[in-house]
């Protein structure tokens, strides 16, 4: 594996090694943890992991809130040697069943809450729960874990993403890729010690965890958030001293709509974004109410962690560009005839380097198709991600975004799939046909259409629909308006035509 020669990869959980002693890395509700806190707690979460799985690779799942034990499992899992399979919290039992089935996970920690919806015919054989509040108590008697003298390359996480098609797919993640991930950020966020990140994203996403990797890479200080309104975040921004705040569009767009103290505003010191690109005008809103911060506008997928980032120094003059590949990656854009694209050509952006993932889990059809060998001209060789994203290269080398290969929904910074969502409106048995798509929308950058024909015989209608979807979809996957139609249109191959629909509802 090929990285900076500057940089000493380490198994992931000797991240909580970083920081002094003293100085505050977890903040939470009742407590904040110190790093001698936090080495104390992850050796002990890792010991007690050890014992009820014992089984090197064994996968351990957890479904939580941001609280003490979702922030330190990504660290004592791989300490002791498991594979964390972080869930989002906002999913149902469907989604989550086929996360477990399909990573084969031993053991599922949740809130009590959560786990209670998850009936018997939901849980994989072989899986079991346990509520958080257990595995908090069990911990303490444990015997503390050293740190991990794992290979880098070892499997250490598998993170679940949607595509344009079928199920959420697990993208396998090794302690270097991690690792260099937060050596990356925290090089081009100049991230330090007495920075302060409020973690406001969700941690089973690889944009979420780096909140935590990063600040904690520069032994900074983590403040997780569950918030309930976008206000939560100016408080929280207030009361904690908050220097660093991630987030993606929609969430922008709400904060930019609030009234920020000067005092509060004038914190923070960096913002960043991806999930979605910023818009000229949001770019414009957030450097007005932040003017004192350092604007970072970032392009990612989590089959190779994050590409690009601009230059906050670039942002005024190049508001809608990509920038440029982040530390520890190569960013080629490739032509249609396999060579690299000249400038202001569009090809296919293709990521090269150590912060390619390994492929998605127990997949060999869906990785061949998406992690293929790197271009002739790379410099890294080995096996690349093929983002199947149109960009363009300009003279001075910044990245611009021309389009989308496939039909993924990104809405709020969720990466949805149509096909998922289709399944369960079919499943309910009141439609015979079905099609979901994103449709422009100025808070969530798409929102959901879902159109559908009734099954024969069927006579309900939005609200039945609607109530069942609510049942079995998280409520990011829930459609904005469902469209009743008497007969779908078929393109020329025998297909519904998507197209036709979606011209018609873009309007």
């Amino acid at each position: 594996m090929l990285s900076s020669p500057k940089t000493a990869i380490r198994p992931l959980d000797h991240l909580a090694l970083r920081g002094a002693d003293a100085a505050p890395a977890l903040v939470l509700r009742g407590a904040t943890l110190n790093y001698k806190d936090l080495r104390d707690c992850v050796a002990k979460l890792a010991g007690w992991l050890r014992s009820v799985l014992p089984e090197e690779g064994a996968r351990v799942a957890s479904w939580a809130a941001k609280g003490e034990l979702s922030c330190l499992m990504p660290l004592a899992a791989a300490r002791a040697g498991l594979v964390h399979v972080p869930v989002n919290p906002l999913l149902k039992r469907a989604q989550v069943a086929h996360i477990l089935s399909d990573s084969g996970a031993s053991l599922l920690i949740g809130t009590a809450a959560r786990l209670s919806t998850l009936a018997e015919n939901y849980l994989p054989s072989g899986c079991r729960c346990l509520s958080e509040e257990a595995a908090t108590t069990s911990m303490s008697d444990a015997d503390p874990l050293g740190p991990s003298q794992s290979d880098p390359a070892t499997l250490a996480a598998i993170l679940y993403t949607s595509g344009s098609t079928g199920k959420p797919k697990g993208v396998m993640l090794s302690h270097a890729n991690m690792w260099l991930g937060a050596d990356s950020v925290s090089q081009y966020l100049a991230l330090t010690p007495e920075d302060v990140t409020l973690a406001v994203l969700p941690l089973s996403f690889d944009y979420g965890q780096n909140q935590l990797f990063s600040t904690w890479y520069a032994g900074g200080s983590v403040v997780p958030l569950d918030y309930l309104t976008p206000r939560d975040v100016v408080k929280a921004v207030e009361r904690h001293g908050v220097t660093t705040l991630a987030a993606v569009p929609p969430l922008w767009i709400q904060l930019t709509e609030l009234d920020w103290p000067g005092e509060t505003a004038a914190r923070l010191r960096r913002l960043t974004n991806s999930g979605g690109a910023l818009t000229v005008n949001l770019v414009r809103k957030l450097r007005t109410l932040f003017p004192g911060a350092r604007l970072f506008p970032m392009y990612g997928l989590t089959e190779a962690f994050r590409s690009t980032y601009l230059d906050p120094a670039l942002v005024d003059a190049h508001p809608t560009s990509m920038g440029r590949a982040i530390p520890h990656a190569e960013v080629l854009v490739i032509g249609d005839d396999g060579g690299l694209a000249g400038d202001d050509e569009e090809g296919e952006l293709v990521h090269c380097g150590p912060l390619v993932a390994q492929g998605y889990w127990q997949d060999p059809v869906r990785t061949a198709e998406r992690f293929k060998p790197a271009p002739a001209a790379s410099r890294y060789g080995g096996t690349a991600v093929w983002s199947g994203d149109r960009v363009r290269r300009a003279t001075d080398g910044l990245l611009y975004f021309a389009g989308r290969r496939d039909a993924m929904i990104k809405s709020a910074g969720n990466r949805i799939s149509p096909h998922e969502i289709e399944e369960a409106a079919m499943a309910s048995g009141l439609v015979a046909e079905a099609v979901a798509l994103g449709i422009p929308d100025v808070r969530l950058g798409h929102a959901v259409h879902l159109v559908v024909r009734a099954a024969p015989d069927s006579s309900s209608k939005t609200a039945d629909l609607a109530r069942i979807l609510m049942l079995e979809l998280p409520n990011f996957m829930q459609p904005r308006q469902i469209h009743w139609r008497d007969v779908l249109p078929i393109s020329p191959n025998g297909k519904i035509d998507r197209a036709s629909l979606y011209a018609e509802l873009a309007v």
